[in-house]
């Protein structure tokens, strides 16, 4: 296998094939590429949680870099994308949301943000690799925790037909792990607070002109647009990573900021009220139904049809 750093464009898969995460390793960009593959409706269920917090925490512990086969690659860079058909993830497990919420268990509620918070708060803090840039390719809907995963990564690539939102107000909630922190250091504090409490859902095209979305792209080209970039960027590929580096130290995300955050959800989602869950339940029903058809859901459309 040495010889396949020479070769641009060869993909080795690696990884928990069995599980919830896909990942390959392109050793000639050495790139990694992660894809969510969820069971049920295309969110961050429990498993697929546990699932890339393995695979990143094994990334972190090794500095940067994968073993395969017994051998040892430095990642460059590390690519978040979705292997269901238009969908990047459609954010939190909103069912479990309800099921806890019914029965009060605050600890259950706390554990699954904390879970999301690991996850985030590596992927910010590049895996603590100073060598690292991380991309998000969203080629489908990114909607709540979807959207704050995407906004994590140095580099968000979207195509043209995608959708972006955080829709948690529609039900009286609001982005808890890391939503606020995410969007407000890309376009600012008071715009961040109008698009969290609009709950809007927007066009890639619409977020690529806010700030939010770096590169948009036609879609079925996201891909190629990403590999495109890295190789762009390969000859100045230090002082890339320096400048992501000096981001996160101009406008740091601490993990202290995150957990507090996450407490305030865990108490503002105890006190949703009956209204509050059908809305979210309608919501996990329009998910299924676009499992079942493949078509895309108007996300607004179905909680708002509950407030009449």
């Amino acid at each position: 296998m040495s010889n396949m750093n020479d070769v641009m464009g060869l993909r080795i898969q690696y990884g928990n094939a069995q599980g919830q995460y896909d990942t390959e390793f392109e050793p000639g960009s050495g790139t990694i590429w992660g894809y969510f593959k969820p069971r049920g409706t295309a969110c961050f269920n429990l498993g697929l949680l546990k699932d890339i917090r393995a695979h990143d925490n094994a990334l972190a512990m090794n500095k940067g870099a994968v073993e395969i086969d017994g051998e040892t690659y430095k990642a460059h860079y590390y690519v978040a994308g979705s292997r269901v058909p238009r969908v990047f993830n459609l954010g939190g497990d909103l069912a479990l949301f309800v099921l806890l919420i019914k029965s009060r268990d605050r600890d259950a509620l706390a554990h699954y943000a904390r879970m999301c918070i690991d996850n985030m708060y590596a992927r910010i803090h590049n895996y603590y690799s100073p060598t690292m840039v991380t991309i998000s390719l969203v080629q489908g809907d990114a909607l709540g925790g979807g959207m704050e995963c995407a906004l994590s990564s140095d580099v968000v690539f979207a195509e043209e037909s995608a959708q972006l939102g955080l829709p948690e107000a529609l039900f009286n909630l609001f982005p808890g792990m890391g939503g606020y922190s995410l969007v407000s250091r890309r376009i600012g504090m008071r715009q961040a607070e109008e698009l969290i409490l609009s709950g809007q859902v927007l066009p890639a095209a619409k977020l690529h002109e806010m700030g939010l979305v770096d590169v948009l792209v036609p879609d079925g080209q996201g891909e190629t647009a990403v590999q495109n970039w890295i190789a762009k960027n390969s000859k100045r590929r230090n002082a890339t990573q320096a400048v992501f580096r000096t981001r996160q130290i101009v406008h740091p995300i601490t993990r202290e900021e995150l957990d507090a955050v996450t407490e305030i959800w865990v108490d503002a989602a105890l006190r949703l009220e009956d209204r509050d869950l059908k809305m979210m339940g309608r919501i996990v029903r329009s998910q299924m139904r676009r499992l079942e058809t493949g078509e895309p859901v108007d996300v607004t459309a179905e909680a708002l049809a509950v407030a009449v």
